[in-house]
């Protein structure tokens, strides 16, 4: 059976458009990537865990913030991967001041025998739909189109299939 992740993307209303928070993946096999490398703050759903809950715990571990406010279920979304993601929208602010990542550990360099720690997520951004359709890794670029869609617009950027 696929694995299952669940996730928030955040989003805000800047002059009519809108914006989402995107986070930077850390650890070093990201750390020169860029374009088609962020992503929405998620992970992986636990056995017996509903996937609103992790959505919420993953935001939390990724950010520094707990979620708070009406949520927009945007649907479950296949990734390249096989995996299931399922998604939830949120109109929120997000001082990007309060960001803070919980740590992983792993053998770097690989086969070393030492152990470092680094950042889930790196550093986070807000995007305007134009430049998070570039950010974005490309599994998750119609989690954008479907966001727009419950907006009401719909930018020639996003011409994506809609969730599975």
């Amino acid at each position: 059976m696929a694995k299952r992740s669940a996730g928030i993307l955040l989003f805000r209303r800047i002059h009519g458009s809108a914006e989402v928070l995107l986070i930077h993946p850390g650890g070093p096999y990201w750390l020169h990537k860029d374009e088609d490398a962020w992503s929405i703050p998620k992970g992986l759903i636990g056995e017996g865990e509903e996937p609103l809950s992790a959505a919420k715990r993953e935001f939390l571990e990724e950010t520094g913030t707990t979620p708070e406010g009406a949520l927009i279920d945007l649907g479950a979304f296949r990734q390249p991967s096989g995996k299931r993601l399922d998604v939830w929208a949120l109109e929120a602010d997000f001082d990007l001041a309060a960001f803070k990542s919980n740590m992983f550990r792993m053998e770097w360099p690989p086969k070393s025998a030492r152990f470092e720690e680094f950042p889930e997520a790196d550093r986070a951004e807000w995007f305007d739909i134009e430049n998070a359709t570039r950010k974005i890794a490309k599994g998750q670029k119609p989690i954008l189109a479907a966001l727009l869609r419950r907006l009401g617009s719909t930018p020639r950027a996003l011409t994506s299939p809609a969730p599975r």
